[in-house]
């Protein structure tokens, strides 16, 4: 056999046991490979979107990072939505989480591309339902994608895209804004604003949704979740609210470490305001019949955000075996 052969095959040999070698020594929660989409959007006002107006809405382009999870064939896929603050380091804590669980994860930015950073202080900058198109166009692009299983894509949000991910589910919106083809298999809200009654939002999909809040937020409180869900169940949906005391807004930081309990800063708040869907789309003040705006007197400020790195833990532990029994993972 020719020696030119022999070190050929040798080098061969060499280089997939280094490889073997390399991928046996990556930490579970890292991914394998890492892509970042363009995810052409819409920029619309919450009425134009109840409406179904997309013609009305202005095109932009939003991003989405794409981290496929250690494991072969077709995976599983968590879509994360951010809130209020955009893409924070929370979110991180959350993708090598389910990243070690062998599940991949598609983090949506829907700030960036619309030239924002936070919007807190004035949530007026963005129509709410923007998030909801953002997410379902995200859907489009999992659906089609060769390391994607089609069947186990769950969306998770938390505040302003909790309230997203909590909105997503319904019927109507699908129909209207939906083009995948396809439907999220369940839906993970952290502690979402459920101020707001749409028509028909009792309607939802016939999927799990599963929401996880804090007994003092003064944010989005828990009480009008609380009212929401039971409406939810007297129709016969699949929801659950688990409640955890001590866990202020933004109380998943906890798995960062983070235990303090702070005010955010002239961050607006509809914690008093009881917001309905009217005609054509208009979102009316229940209280004044008016067009709702977040000049109202029932618009407060500062609300108190921080984490709890028990209740944290407690409920990603509650978040993993409940993903675990979903996507039926060894």
């Amino acid at each position: 056999m020719p020696r030119a052969f022999l070190v050929a095959a040798a080098l061969i040999a060499l280089c997939v046991a280094t490889a073997l070698a390399n991928a046996q020594s990556l930490p579970k929660d890292a991914a394998t490979r890492v892509e970042i989409f363009p995810i052409p959007s819409l920029t619309l006002s919450d009425q134009q979107f109840l409406s179904g107006d997309a013609a009305a809405g202005k095109p932009v382009t939003v991003a989405g990072e794409f981290r496929v999870a250690q494991g072969s064939g077709k995976l599983p896929v968590v879509v994360l939505m951010h809130g209020s603050s955009g893409v924070g380091a929370t979110t991180e804590a959350w993708v090598h989480a389910f990243n070690a669980m062998g599940i991949s994860t598609f983090v949506i930015d829907g700030f960036t591309g619309r030239g924002l950073t936070v919007v807190g202080p004035n949530q007026a900058l963005l129509g709410r339902l923007n998030l909801i198109v953002d997410i379902y166009r995200s859907l489009e692009i999992l659906a089609k994608h060769p390391r994607v299983d089609p069947d186990r894509i769950v969306l998770m949000g938390f505040s302003r895209g909790g309230q997203a991910t909590l909105y997503a589910s319904l019927d109507r919106f699908n129909k209207l804004w939906n083009k995948s083809g396809i439907q999220f298999a369940a839906y993970i809200p952290f502690y979402p604003d459920c101020a707001t009654t749409y028509l028909g939002d009792t309607e939802v999909a016939a999927r799990p949704i599963r929401i996880f809040h804090g007994t003092p937020d003064d944010y989005n409180p828990v009480k009008s979740c609380k009212a929401f869900v039971e409406r939810l169940k007297t129709a016969g949906r699949d929801v659950v609210l688990t409640e955890y005391p001590d866990s202020a807004h933004g109380f998943d930081s906890g798995l960062l470490g983070a235990a303090t309990v702070t005010v955010s800063a002239n961050a607006q708040t509809v914690r008093n305001c009881q917001i309905r869907e009217g005609d054509g789309g208009v979102l009316m003040n229940a209280g004044t019949q008016a067009p709702f705006t977040y000049k109202d007197a029932c618009v407060e400020l500062n609300p108190h955000v921080g984490g709890n790195p028990a209740t944290a833990a407690e409920s990603r532990k509650a978040v993993e075996e409940f993903l675990q029994v979903l996507f039926k993972l060894g």
